[in-house]
This record gives C-alpha cells, sequence and structure tokens, in this order.
C-alpha cells in the first residue's frame, strides 16, 4: 500500500515538472509578511495553473546517556490548482518516519472579494504560531516547541469551513471556521469507555485528522493577526466547542468535555535580532465525569508559554543567515485538576533550548542545539542533543 502511494505521488510529480514550482525567494523571516506553505500555493505570483512544492526534515536525536535516534522525520508534498482567477485547491500530503503517510491539509479557496475568502476541506486549525508555521525553515531548535506538542496541538488539523481574509488599511488579518473537533470517547469490549485525551499529552490523541472523523458538535476556530507596526505581528487566538462521540455513547456521563482554549502570539524582527513568544491556555469542563469514566488522568486545564531571541551572526546584506538562539518554555498540562484526581508534578516541565540556526540558502536549513529538559517532580527528564537538516522550496 505504501509503495503504490509512493509510486502515484512520485509519478504526480514528474508530469508536474513542466509546472511551476514554487519560488524560493518568497520565503522570508520577516514576520509581517511571512507565509506558510498554503499560503505560498495561494498568493498567485506564479502564473500557472499547477504548482508544486515539498518540505521536509532529517534529525538526529542524542538523549543523555541514551542510543541517539536518526530519523526523517516527514516529507510534505504541496500541490495547489489555479481553476481560475478566485477558485483554488491546496493539499499538503506528508510522509512521517518513512512508513506513514497523511493527507494534512485539502481544502478549495474562493476568493469572494480582495478581503474576503471562503475556505472549505482539511484545514490547520489557527492556533499559535508554529501550527500554520511550521516548515522547518520558519523556526529556530531542530525540534519544534515541545508545548506546540502537547497543549496545542501541532500539527492540529480538522475538516471544516470558514472565511479569511485581511484588512490592509487597518493592517489586520482574520480567520473564522467551523471545525467538526476532537474525539474524546469510544466504547470498548467490555462495554464501557476508552478515552483518547489523558494527562501526559493532553488533547493530542484526539485529533481525526480527516480519517472518517466523526462529528455531532462543531467547534469554532477564530484567529486576529495584527501587523500595523513595523517588524511586529500579534495573534490572538480563540478555540470553543465540545468533544466529538459515536452515537452508541454520545449521551453517557463522562463522554464528552468542553474546550476553551485562548492564544495570545507575537513575532519581531529588527535588522539582525528576531524574537518570538506564545501563551496558551486551555479550560477542559467535565473532566472528572470523563476520568470516571474513562480511567484516564486529564486535567482540567492546560496551559504554556515560550519566549525566544535570536541573532544574526552574519551581515545582514548576506544571503546566508546564521542565527544563534534561546528558548525558555514552561508547560503544564495538570495546571489544574476537577473532582479526586491529583496533579502529577511530572507534567508540569520545562525546556531550555539553545543551539544554531544556520539558513546556507534561501529555503536549506541546518540546525543544532542543546535542550535542558526537567519537571516539578523528582522523575528524571533526561537532557538531549538535537542536530537536522531541513528544506522548503
Amino acid at each position: 500500500m505504501l509503495k503504490n502511494s509512493l509510486l502515484l505521488i512520485l509519478l504526480v510529480c514528474i508530469t508536474s515538472l513542466g509546472f511551476t514550482q514554487t519560488k524560493t525567494d518568497s520565503i522570508t523571516l520577516i514576520p509581517q509578511t511571512q507565509l506558510n506553505a498554503a499560503q505560498r500555493l495561494l498568493s498567485g505570483n506564479y502564473g500557472s495553473a499547477v504548482t508544486v512544492g515539498a518540505y521536509g526534515e532529517m534529525l538526529y536525536n542524542q538523549p543523555e546517556s541514551d542510543n541517539g535516534e536518526l530519523d526523517i522525520q516527514r516529507l510534505v508534498l504541496l500541490f495547489g490548482y489555479r481553476f481560475n482567477d478566485k477558485t483554488q485547491f491546496v493539499t499538503e500530503i506528508e510522509f512521517e518516519h518513512v512508513n506513514e503517510v497523511f493527507v494534512e491539509q485539502a481544502f478549495v479557496n474562493y476568493a469572494v472579494g480582495s478581503n474576503v475568502s471562503i475556505r472549505g476541506g482539511l484545514m490547520l486549525v489557527p492556533m499559535g504560531i508554529v501550527n500554520e508555521f511550521h516548515e522547518p525553515t520558519t523556526f529556530n531548535g531542530t525540534e519544534r516547541p515541545a508545548m506546540d506538542n502537547v497543549i496545542v496541538p501541532t500539527t492540529w488539523r480538522e475538516m471544516g469551513i470558514g472565511v479569511t481574509g485581511r484588512f490592509n488599511d487597518i493592517s489586520l488579518g482574520y480567520q473564522a471556521y467551523i471545525f467538526n473537533g476532537f474525539k474524546s470517547t469510544e466504547a470498548n469490549d467490555e462495554g464501557g469507555l476508552s478515552g483518547f485525551l489523558k494527562g501526559s499529552n493532553g488533547l493530542r490523541s484526539g485529533r481525526q485528522k480527516a480519517i472518517r472523523s466523526t462529528i455531532d458538535s462543531p467547534t469554532l476556530s477564530t484567529k486576529l493577526d495584527y501587523y500595523g507596526i513595523s517588524g511586529l505581528r500579534l495573534g490572538l487566538s480563540g478555540y470553543f466547542g465540545k468533544t466529538q462521540a459515536a452515537d452508541d455513547i454520545e449521551t453517557l456521563d463522562g463522554a464528552n468535555i468542553g474546550i476553551r482554549m485562548i492564544g495570545f502570539d507575537a513575532r519581531y524582527a529588527y535588522q539582525r535580532f528576531t524574537a518570538r513568544g506564545q501563551f496558551i491556555h486551555a479550560s477542559l469542563s467535565d473532566t472528572d465525569l470523563y476520568n470516571t469514566a474513562t480511567g484516564q488522568d486529564l486535567g482540567s486545564a492546560l496551559q504554556g508559554f515560550y519566549i525566544e531571541g535570536a541573532y544574526n551572526l552574519l551581515p545582514t546584506d548576506k544571503e546566508q543567515k546564521l542565527f544563534v538562539f534561546t528558548r525558555f518554555e514552561k508547560f503544564n498540562t495538570h495546571a489544574d485538576t476537577a473532582g479526586n484526581l491529583v496533579a502529577n508534578e511530572a507534567y508540569d516541565r520545562t525546556d531550555i533550548t539553545s543551539g544554531l540556526t544556520y539558513h546556507i540558502a534561501p529555503g536549506v536549513v541546518v540546525k543544532g542545539d542543546y535542550q535542558f529538559r526537567s519537571n516539578a517532580s523528582e522523575v528524571d527528564t533526561k537532557d538531549r542533543l538535537n542536530f537536522g537538516i531541513g528544506v522548503w522550496f
């Protein structure tokens, strides 16, 4: 099955070579004008119906006192098609760890006017920075921030429909979508409930990823981006709704929980200096009933933040860039608990990541960093040395 999928995509790539590829000169580190992969395909700068591209990461992780791991973390193939001046289709096909295949995005974009477009299909949930801007050349660090793994959780995509656009006269971009939401439970063989959500990684295991997604209660996702100050981009995100459960169990106590998630993010660039920061808080309701029904340990609040600063060691007029950076992040999937659940201090985590990001050409990056990882309990969390190569074109 995987072999056939690889062959099909290879044939598509070969037959697409006569069409337009995304241009590497559109990759910028300036927050106000930065585009992610889907936005580059939609931008209309390439003058052809078909646009192709890709991004990927090859990583080496070396935990303290353990064997290291080498991995092709992901390879994502990008395809866009312009039907006419108003209607476009974008898809991303992702290979993870060589042996897993996912559709990361697949949506139709219809431009109603200069300030508004309607989108429908499989799309990224606009929460924080990295969930939308996760191409390897867009962030420092070999690995994505850890809180964007267990709290947001990246890569978070679901099926939905909504509107997006920007008002350049007031420097404001907006997004608003109705999505299907997380799956919380399913019936087990013993006649009870099995739960997907848990304390160790929060909501992550509940992502449905458009794999026969069930829906009984749509969720609302919104984001505002302000870019009216030179070099600065501010984001405010919101996500509200309930989780999903199958028809035969959705009325049972503890089958669903409520979710209210708020995020604030900021990116700044001035000459050789860049900085970014992010704060996410999620309040979950009915987790006591959910934990009782499933035997899980889901917290009633998830919270985290990080701040990061970076400085380019090379002259600004050079194509190459060499950033030295440090990121401090603190996140807790048991920021609060409900009922009889006692907070697990091992879920209160702190990571400090320092290293180098070397952009050897537009769209090619080599990374190296060291992570000091700890938590509030006596459980040991191993520090880690990381190296990686990333591409995006």
